[in-house]
C-alpha cells in the first residue's frame, strides 16, 4: 500500500504529518480530545461535538467496526478525526462495516499515524484552539490562510444547527408522566433513559418558545446537551426563564446545565481544554458518594457566582479540578448536571438522576 499523506496544522503553528483516512479533502474546527477506549461510534455521533475536530487518544480506533444502531444521532457530528491507528479491518461478526467506509459515507476527513498521546499532552498544556486537516493542500502557508477562516468556538451559536427541525414524540401517550424536551443537540440515549422509566416525551426544536411547550401540558421539562457557546443562545435563556416561572420539575444536562445557570444570571466561561471522556470522577455533595462519569463539554459554570447565590445549591463537583458539575434551585424542583448520566458510552454510575427526575414529577 502507498497511503496518501495528510497534514494536521494547529493554530499555534504545530504541524503533524500522517496518512489519509476516510474522505479525502480539507476540514477545520476546534481541536479537542476524548480518552475513551470504546464507544467511538457513539462519540462520533454525539451532537455536542459539532464544529470540532476530535483526537481519539486510544492507540486503536475502529477495531470492532460499526453498527447502525450504535449511534446517538442520525449522522456523524465531528468535523474531523485524528488517530494513531484508525483501523480498516474489524473483528466483530455483528459489525455492518468498517470505520473507513463509515467515515467516507459521512464525509469526514481523517488523519492517522499521529502520535495522539503527545498531541493530547500538547492540547492539555496549550489549551483549546482551532486546527485544520487536509489530504489535498500541502502548502503550509495556504493551510494557515484556510485555518484563519475558521470561527472561534467562543461566542459561536451551534445548537440550532443540530436540533430537530420538527416536533416528535417518544414513549407511551397514556403515560402519567409527560415531559417536554428542548432539543439543543440531544443524544438518543437521553430520551431512552426517560422512556424506559415510563415517561411520554415530546421533543421540540431549539428555538421553540415557552408558550408552545405549554400546549403539551407537560408535567416536567428537560433541557438537553448540545454544541457551542451557551452565552450566545439568548433565545434559549429566555425560554428557560419562562419555564422556571411555572415551578414545575426541570432537569438539564451539559449545555442544559449551563443554560439553567445563565437563566439565573450565573455566567459561563470557556474552559482551558474542556472535559471529554468516560472516566471523570465526580462527588455528589448531597450523598457524599463518588461516581465515574461520561463528559463532553468545553464551557463551564462560574463557581464563584454560584457560591454567592443564596437560591442555588452546588450538588456535584469534579474531583480533578473542583469545577461545578451539578446545581439545584432551593426554592423549585429544578436541577442540572454538567456531565452525561445517560452514559453512552461510559459507566452507569449516574443514571439514578433520571430516577430522581421521574420521581419528583410523580410526587407532584
Amino acid at each position: 500500500m502507498n497511503p496518501k499523506q495528510a497534514i494536521l496544522l494547529l493554530e499555534d503553528g504545530t504541524v503533524h504529518y500522517g496518512q489519509a483516512f476516510g474522505k479525502s479533502g480539507t476540514t477545520s474546527g476546534e481541536i479537542c480530545f476524548n480518552t475513551g477506549m470504546t464507544g467511538y461510534q457513539e462519540v462520533f455521533t454525539d451532537p455536542s461535538y459539532f464544529g470540532q475536530v476530535l483526537i481519539m487518544n486510544s492507540v486503536h480506533i475502529g477495531n470492532y467496526g460499526v453498527k447502525d444502531d450504535e449511534v446517538e444521532s442520525g449522522s456523524v457530528k465531528i468535523r474531523g478525526l485524528i488517530g494513531r491507528n484508525l483501523e480498516e479491518q474489524f473483528s466483530r461478526k455483528q459489525a455492518e462495516g468498517s470505520l473507513d467506509d463509515y467515515m467516507k459515507a459521512n464525509n469526514i476527513v481523517c488523519i492517522e499515524g499521529v502520535d495522539t498521546r503527545a498531541l493530547v499532552a500538547h492540547v492539555r498544556i496549550k489549551g483549546a484552539m482551532n486546527c485544520i486537516i487536509s489530504t489535498e493542500i500541502t502548502d503550509l502557508d495556504q493551510l494557515k490562510t484556510e485555518l484563519a477562516k475558521t470561527p472561534s468556538m467562543n461566542g459561536l451559536e451551534l445548537a440550532s444547527q443540530v436540533s430537530t427541525d420538527k416536533e416528535y414524540e417518544v414513549g407511551d401517550p397514556k403515560s402519567d408522566v409527560r415531559i417536554a424536551v428542548l432539543d439543543y443537540g440531544i443524544k438518543q440515549h437521553i430520551l431512552k433513559c426517560m422512556v424506559d422509566r415510563g415517561a411520554f416525551v415530546k421533543v421540540y426544536p431549539a428555538k421553540t418558545q415557552a408558550n408552545k411547550l405549554r400546549e403539551f401540558n407537560p408535567d416536567g421539562y428537560f433541557i438537553s446537551n448540545g454544541p457551542g457557546d451557551p452565552a450566545a443562545m439568548d433565545y434559549a435563556i429566555t425560554t428557560v426563564k419562562e419555564i422556571l416561572k411555572e415551578k414545575k420539575p426541570l432537569f438539564g444536562i451539559c449545555l442544559g446545565h449551563q443554560l439553567l445557570a445563565l437563566a439565573n444570571d450565573i455566567p459561563t466561561f470557556k474552559m482551558h481544554h474542556g472535559h471529554r471522556g468516560l472516566n471523570h470522577p465526580v462527588k455528589n455533595l448531597v450523598t457524599g458518594k463518588c461516581e465515574i462519569t461520561t463528559q463532553n463539554h468545553g464551557f463551564g459554570v462560574d463557581p464563584d457566582a454560584v457560591k454567592k447565590d443564596p437560591n442555588i445549591e452546588i450538588t456535584h463537583v469534579n474531583l480533578n479540578d473542583e469545577s461545578i458539575e451539578g446545581i439545584r434551585l432551593k426554592n423549585k424542583p429544578v436541577f442540572s448536571v454538567q456531565y452525561h448520566p445517560e452514559s453512552t458510552p461510559g459507566p452507569h454510575d449516574s443514571r439514578y438522576l433520571f430516577d430522581e427526575f421521574i420521581d419528583v414529577i410523580r410526587k407532584r
